[in-house]
């Protein structure tokens, strides 16, 4: 089998539009949004930036990261791996928040891991790093093998009519929260007097701490993840990646719904995304969880 980093050609024909969006150039234009905010709040007279800005953008890119990660812990661990499964009001949540972490439809998300699983390190792995850590990274991200994108819904998700509805309107869906709601907001807050210097600086940072998260993740799980790495890094991009980055185990038992032993307030924090269902468990929202031998 072709290697898929040599077998997929390098083309405008392969070449997804989407994924750079979300990949390259809304981080791009966040971070613009920032520094051109800072600018004008030390060149105009009229604005003001305030010390507690920092802070409190600080905190929003924290809060985007465990957001986006609240949606790909469930979808990853739950609805890919079967971990459990996930009543109605968590079925709603996830999807919402994959879609502010613009991880693309469920439908293909989960072929491409299932493909990932399937050939893991091997060629035919979508994103193996000992093609290429760029292509692991990125690369696979930005150019698509059309036969990819047309692989149908696998039969076990068919059967989650809440998951198959938002999947089927994920691009509109989209819309409405990553245009639609922030201009909203903006429009609100003119209209009340508010700063939109703030607010924008406060969009920046929200759509800043995304894409921070989704390099986290594409770099930290898919190159990371599958090489040797110190513990101090697995633990640094575990608290970016919501704990999906504690790698090492995951294949051997890939239907847990913890990466992590349940006990210990650092094995808590470090895999937020297992703590997350576990907080679901509690509430109902899900059932049947499924938890490794070693973390149960």
């Amino acid at each position: 089998m072709i290697p898929r980093s040599k077998a997929i050609p390098k083309n405008w024909s392969t070449f997804n539009f989407a994924s750079f969006f979300s990949a390259v150039l809304y981080p791009v234009l966040g971070l613009a949004m920032l520094i051109t905010m800072i600018v004008l709040g030390f060149a105009l007279s009229g604005l003001t930036l305030r010390w507690y800005y920092l802070p409190l953008g600080l905190g929003i890119v924290a809060l985007s990261i465990f957001v986006c990660n609240a949606g790909i812990g469930p979808l990853h661990r739950i609805i890919q791996h079967r971990a459990g499964e996930l009543k109605a009001p968590a079925q709603v949540l996830t999807m919402i928040n994959l879609m502010i972490a613009m991880q693309g439809t469920v439908r293909d998300w989960v072929n491409y891991h299932s493909q990932h699983h399937r050939f893991s390190d091997k060629p035919g792995d979508p994103h193996n790093p000992f093609e290429s850590k760029r292509w692991a990274w990125v690369g696979w991200i930005l150019f698509r093998d059309a036969k990819d994108m047309m692989r149908p819904m696998p039969l076990w998700l068919k059967r989650q009519p809440i998951v198959v509805w938002m999947d089927e309107f994920y691009n509109s869906l989209s819309l409405v929260l990553h245009l639609l709601i922030p201009a909203a907001i903006y429009l609100i807050v003119w209209a009340a007097g508010g700063s939109l210097i703030l607010t924008a600086i406060c969009h920046a940072c929200f759509v800043i701490g995304r894409a921070i998260q989704f390099h986290a993740t594409t770099y930290g799980i898919n190159v990371l993840g599958h090489l040797k790495t110190p513990v101090w890094a697995d633990h640094l991009v575990g608290l970016l990646t919501g704990g999906e980055a504690f790698h090492d185990h995951h294949h051997d038992e890939p239907q847990s719904a913890l990466h992590r032993p349940r006990k210990g307030v650092w094995n808590r924090i470090v895999d937020y995304n297992g703590t997350i269902l576990l907080v679901y468990e509690k509430l109902g929202w899900v059932k049947n969880l499924k938890i490794a031998p070693q973390f149960a």
